[in-house]
């Protein structure tokens, strides 16, 4: 399935502005699914076309940039090519759902401007996808929707909408969507009542549900955020507070319109009381008076303390007002299919998080590594059992392992910072954005592609068919299953008072100690040393690394850290000490220690040794004053050694 990734930056941040506006255009549908919520035959009262494009341009003068186009079916508007036309060409972002039936040549060729177009599949054969629309022929006919879409040159994701009647089709249906275009998605794998709460239509409905357990294998429970941080997707009453609305209200930058003209802040909102009725009054009206007006109309009472509103499973539920009302009529009532899908979410987070995810702790910095894929005892290599933690530390950095490719095309990554193979880096709000690339640079079919907050503390990686086998495979060399681990590292570690550094490092008597020499041979000498005289018993020493090591000023003074990143000798250890003394090391006849007082000469060996991340100008910055700190408050030595080993004393 194709993935997704969002910005880091929270909608409650932004201004309170109608970002983003849902338009049904009818309620009007040539299928007849057996799970649809919403199908009407009447067109009545239907907004017109200039109605509708009026709307548009009020919506837009209060700052809408983005609109998801919907119904019903909107292709059944003899008017849709011209709605659709004006707003996509005022819109920066839209999406459109459809069925693909009506996709007509002149409508496939209008649908080539950029934007998300969602058409929806019922089965893998006629005959099933058929029986779902109760429509003969709908199987057919979205087929061919689908190959005019591709003449065209029009992209677009197929949507698959799991129910009963098509779960046995539904690894066929995968295999389709895999065929007809490169993305596709799941849409709700569990399924809403009627909105005229018609008993008969919701006794339809609800024999297409699918067994929680189902519903949670198509729709896993994301853990991957800091615990505590979930809230099960939807903005929860405080405690004490019942008013069932009011935290999504003040939250929401969105709207929705039906096709009667009737706007609210959410596209489940049928409610007729709940709903602004735009014929009678005006975009601007409704927007800034009528729906804040809406957080302390519904309170949950009696009904939603007793349930939803003190239940346990609670940051494990679906459970939304507007589904209590859809199944009951009730804004307070608890849906039982969504107490039992809650049960199977919590069953299901205890064993990713059991199965799931790994801790380790390098240089003072605990990473949460989760992956969509189980972890075995033979995933990472066995170095990576020295730093392993029990749980998140005071500073924790979380990762998470995708193994699907997510939508992005190149218009979608924002602005590129840097291209030089392996990566292109782009910036894109608030995020950082890695693709990977060839050794000739170019743009080629995404392969592997990383998505990281603004300080990079969290990220989702993403991963191919390549990517998934190296998994399964295991002896992962990197956390981030990156070249090397220190691309993230040193990055990091610019924001801690920190960088990594080509140097052997040791505890030596309890304090730190580390070795820079400009060969490979000298490093390895010096921790050859080490080990012979504490296999020997005459010193108490322990090998760091004996090729990276982090060094990191905290509030006491600079201490040291090993890493996994070792040369020829194996020995590695997650332990750190004070940095008690720098030595540059040179073969020589004699053996003796040189203080170095020239602090511009240390820097300059220093920066000679540093581990450099995709560079930018903060990070060099950063890192160079913390090396001119270090380079005066650290004692650092010439060391010139011959191989008697009698420089140990």
């Amino acid at each position: 399935m194709t993935a997704t990734f969002s910005s880091t930056k929270k909608i409650a941040d932004l201004p309170r502005l109608p970002l983003k506006g849902s338009l049904d255009l009818t309620y009007r549908c040539n299928n007849r699914c057996l799970h649809c919520w919403l199908r009407t035959t009447d067109g009545r009262g239907e907004l017109s076309t200039q109605e509708l494009l009026d709307l548009v341009d009020d919506a837009r003068a209060m700052g809408c940039q983005e609109w998801a186009i919907s119904g019903g079916e909107p292709m059944l508007r003899p008017d849709f090519p011209e709605i659709f036309d004006y707003i996509t060409s005022r819109a920066k972002r839209y999406s459109l759902n459809t069925n693909g039936t009506l996709i007509t040549p002149e409508i496939a060729k209008l649908m080539k401007r950029k934007g998300s177009k969602m058409v929806a599949l019922y089965g893998a054969t006629a005959k099933v996808h058929d029986h779902v629309t109760q429509n003969p022929g709908s199987y057919a006919a979205t087929m061919r929707g689908f190959k005019l879409l591709k003449d065209a040159g029009a992209g677009f994701t197929v949507q698959l909408v799991p129910m009963k009647d098509n779960w046995h089709e539904f690894p066929a249906m995968v295999e389709l969507a895999k065929y007809l275009s490169p993305h596709y998605r799941i849409g709700a794998p569990w399924l809403y009542l009627s909105a005229g709460l018609d008993p008969v239509r919701n006794a339809e409905i609800d024999s297409q549900r699918l067994s929680p357990h189902d519903v949670v294998e198509l729709d896993r429970p994301d853990f991957s955020s800091h615990e505590g941080d979930d809230d099960g997707g939807h903005p929860k009453c405080p405690a004490g507070d019942d008013r069932l609305f009011a935290a999504c209200i003040a939250n929401r930058r969105d709207f929705h319109i039906d096709p009667q003209g009737m706007m609210a802040f959410c596209s489940f909102i049928k409610d007729p009381a709940m709903r602004y009725d735009l014929r009678k009054g005006t975009f601007h009206d409704a927007w800034e008076r009528f729906i804040p007006s809406l957080s302390d109309k519904v309170r949950g009472g009696e009904e939603y303390r007793k349930n939803c509103g003190s239940c346990d499973y609670r940051k494990d539920c679906r459970w939304c007002a507007v589904y209590g009302y859809l199944e009951h009529g009730r804004y307070s009532a608890k849906v039982e299919h969504l107490c039992d899908v809650a049960r199977e979410n919590r069953a299901c987070r205890e064993r990713m998080l059991r199965d799931h995810r790994r801790y380790v702790r390098i240089g003072g910095i605990t990473f949460q590594v989760d992956s969509d894929l189980p972890f075995s005892k033979t995933t990472f290599d066995k170095k990576f059992d020295r730093f392993r933690a029990g749980g998140p530390g005071e500073d924790t950095v979380s990762i998470r392992h995708h193994f699907e490719l997510p939508d992005l095309p190149e218009e979608k990554r924002g602005e590129e910072m840097y291209r030089k193979s392996p990566w292109a880096i782009y910036r894109k709000g608030q995020t950082w954005i890695y693709t990977g690339i060839p050794a000739d640079g170019t743009i080629s079919p995404l392969h592997h592609v990383a998505v990281f907050s603004d300080d990079h503390t969290s990220g989702r990686i993403y991963h191919d068919k390549t990517g998934e086998e190296s998994f399964r495979k295991g002896n992962l060399g990197s956390l981030t299953m990156f070249p090397s681990d220190q691309i993230l590292l040193a990055r990091l570690l610019a924001d801690r008072n920190g960088f990594i550094l080509h140097s052997a490092g040791a505890i030596i008597n309890g304090k730190g100690v580390l070795f820079f020499g400009l060969l490979k041979a000298d490093k390895n000498l010096i921790t050859d040393i080490l080990i012979g005289t504490r296999a020997r018993g005459e010193m108490n020493s322990e090998i760091l690394c004996d090729d990276r090591n982090i060094v990191r000023r905290q509030p006491e003074g600079w201490n040291v850290y090993g890493t996994l990143s070792h040369g020829d000798v194996p020995d590695i250890s997650s332990r750190s000490a004070p940095l008690h003394a720098v030595l540059f090391i040179e073969k020589s006849e004699v053996n003796r220690i040189i203080r170095i007082e020239d602090r511009d000469e240390i820097v300059c060996r220093l920066q000679e040794c540093l581990i450099r991340p995709f560079v930018t100008a903060g990070w060099e910055e950063k890192t160079l004053t913390y090396i001119e700190q270090m380079a005066q408050e650290v004692p650092c030595y010439v060391m010139q050694f011959n191989k008697s080993g009698d420089i140990i004393e």
